[in-house]
This record gives structure tokens, sequence and C-alpha cells, in this order.
């Protein structure tokens, strides 16, 4: 018996389509064969979610060919075949006895490789952002005929703007991200365990939203009183008491694409310092979201916020947002001051609007969003308040 060919995310004429964007950089700068080892962008270009990245794993894009070339450990190869898009003869295992191996790797392997089919001596884009040291220096000694191309970010950038498949999924696992706040609000309480109401909310995420099941989880920061003055931190072993504060920060995930949310919680009446903070933070989120639109600048949305904010008494002293895709933050643009990156139809960005003021003291809002034609469609839609529990 074979593994049958699981459901596809997108069709392929998708991924196809992405390809197309990757070879077309890699035309640009002359490189033939592209080593990807990131997990997001193997993603990207395949469907592929298993988490088994813990090991080397690599698709070969080469511009000659149509699909590109997955290798992995032996073990991990039956769910490549039910879950990426590619055909069976493109995935590979690697033996078992190249793992905990203290002289060879997978990598070893996809060096194997190129040398067989010929890739061994052209223009070999490289991810060197997410290779170590050793690695980088076993692809230059074994291959000294290959001219070696930095290409750390390029598929990330291609990532940025999303296809309309995307955003349909971005959509869902926004709704899923929704579900799990809403959920909070039902089981946060006084003298209910952290841990308890955490495995509720993780059971809401995990169910999902609209018939669309969550296929993964994601972080999950649950800041209780005293806490509330940082950011990642887990639920802990206490008990919600009556004038406890909570900033949760949770996701919900949709093939890999995750949508973020953040809101804050207040076992009984809110502090006034709180209420002040979150009516503060709310109007700049608004400016925040009002100022998107295509050919303003990510700079631009952040000194919306920093703006508005200052002018009622507060500041920020951290970044506003980043853009937000598979496995969460995608490692491009910054939703900061001086970042002159152009906002285009179709990015997804998380206005995240944490503010941590004091050691004990801090509050959360941030919405996932897209940007549109015509300004900002907010993704998340759980109502912008603080939850105030009994």
């Amino acid at each position: 018996m074979t593994i049958s060919k699981g459901p596809q995310a997108f069709p392929r004429a998708e991924y196809l389509r992405r390809l197309a964007a990757v070879k077309s950089e890699m035309a640009r700068r002359d490189i033939d064969t592209l080593i990807i080892n990131n997990s997001s962008n193997i993603t990207y270009l395949t469907g592929y979610t298993a988490k088994s990245g813990y090991v080397p794993q690599v698709l070969v894009v080469s511009i000659h060919k149509e699909e590109p070339t997955f290798i992995l450990r032996k073990m991990d190869v039956p769910a490549a075949i039910h879950q990426a898009f590619l055909e069976r003869g493109n995935v590979i295992g690697y033996p078992e006895n190249l793992i905990g191996n203290p002289d060879m790797d997978g990598f070893d392997s996809v060096i194997y490789f190129l040398h067989e089919v010929g890739l061994a001596n052209r223009g070999l884009g490289l991810e060197l952002a997410s290779l170590s040291a050793q690695t980088t220096d076993k692809f230059k000694a074994r291959m000294p005929k290959a001219r070696i191309v930095d290409c750390s970010k390029s598929v990330a950038w291609i990532r940025f703007v999303k296809s309309d498949f995307e955003i349909s999924v971005m959509r869902e696992a926004a709704a899923i991200a929704d579900a799990g706040i809403m959920r909070a609000a039902e089981v946060i309480h006084s003298g209910v365990r952290e841990a308890d109401a955490m495995a509720e909310i993780a059971a809401t995420l995990a169910r999902g939203a609209n018939g669309k099941p969550g296929t993964d989880f994601t972080s999950m920061f649950f800041c209780s009183s005293p806490r509330t003055g940082t950011c990642h931190i887990r639920w802990s072993e206490d008990i919600i008491r009556n004038g406890s504060q909570i900033n949760l920060e949770l996701g919900g995930v949709r093939h890999g694409y995750v949508a973020a949310i953040m809101r804050t919680f207040s076992v009984g009446r809110p502090s006034d310092r709180l209420r002040r903070l979150h009516e503060a933070e709310l109007s700049g989120l608004e400016v925040a979201l009002n100022t998107v639109r295509p050919g303003a600048t990510c700079s631009d949305v952040a000194n919306a916020f920093y703006r508005t904010i200052n002018s009622l008494g507060f500041k920020k002293e951290s970044r506003c947002g980043y853009p937000i895709g598979i496995d969460w933050t995608e490692p491009t643009a910054s939703l900061n001051d001086g970042d002159t990156t152009e906002l285009k139809p179709n990015m997804t960005f998380h206005l995240m609007l944490g503010n941590w003021t004091e050691e004990d003291f801090g509050y959360v809002i941030s919405e996932t969003f897209r940007v549109t034609e015509a300004g900002a469609e907010a993704l998340t839609s759980a109502p912008r308040k603080i939850f105030e529990l009994g």
C-alpha cells in the first residue's frame, strides 16, 4: 500500500505561479538552482506543513524544471507525498544513518544530489541566514566551482503580497482567532485556573470556526497580573482572582497561515490607568488603520499611531507591527518609524499595539489586516474593548 495524496490547500496552478515568481528572481540573480531550507518558504512553495524542519530538509528549485525536488528525512517522505502538491518522484528521502551523525547529515545528501543531476557547477542560491556556518562551509568546500549567492529573504519578499487564494485562507484563520478570543471571554473568571482557561481556548482554536477547523497551534501568550508588564509569558499555575488583568495574544491557523489577535481582559472593574491607556490605544488603532492605503509606507502607518497616543499622554517604544502570513511573522518590512516600504494590495500585517509601560503593567490590542485598493480590511473582528469579566 502507498499513501494517497491528501486534499490540497491550493490548486496546482497557484503553486506554479509562486514558483514562476521565484524563478524570475533567480533569473535576475543569474542562478540556476535555489536551495530552500526555510520551513515557511517550503510551505509556501509546496503546501507541506509537517514539523520536520528540526533536521535538514531542502527544496531544490531548478530554473530548468517545472517542479522542485524535496529532499528530507526518509520517515517524513510519506507526509510530503500526502501534503505537498509535488509528484511522488520529486520527493526524495535520505537515510536514517544521517541523523545524529557527527560527520554527515542530510545536507550531504543534497550536495550529492546536486552533483548527480549536474547542478553543482553553476550559480547556486542559498538561504545563508538559516544555515549554520558549518553547513555553509560544507557547500563551499564540496561545490568549489559553484557561484554561491545569498538568497536569504528572496522568497519572503515574494510571499509578502498574497494571492486571493491566500487571503481567503487568512480570513479563515482570522475567524478562528476571533473565536478563541470570544471563548476566552466565556472561560476567564475568578476562581478558574489559568491552565483550565487556556485549555478551553486552545480547544476552540483546534475546532475552528465556520466549519473550518484549525490545522495547527501557534504561539499563545497569557500574561496575567502581576505579569502584564511583559509580553511573551505563557499561562501560569495561578488561579484567576478578582482584580486580575489578563493580556491575551493568540492566532488562528489554517494550512500554515496565521491570523493573530490581542485583547485585554479584566476580572472586575478595570483600573483608571488601564481605561485611559485603552482609550488612547483604540484611538491610535483607528487612525493607523485609516492611514493604510496603497502607496503609503509602513512608517506612515506607525507614525500615525505614535502621534495619536503621544497627544493623549502616552508613548509606545516598540514597533507597531509586522507582515504576517505563514508561521506568523514574515521577515521583511516593519510597521515602525523610518521603514519606507510601500504598501500594496493584498499585503497582510499584524497591527500589534501591545504597550508595556511598567514592569507590572501593560495593555494589548491588535488586529490582523489586509491592504486593499481602498485602504485597510481588518480580518479579525472581535470587539475592540476591555473585556470586563466576573
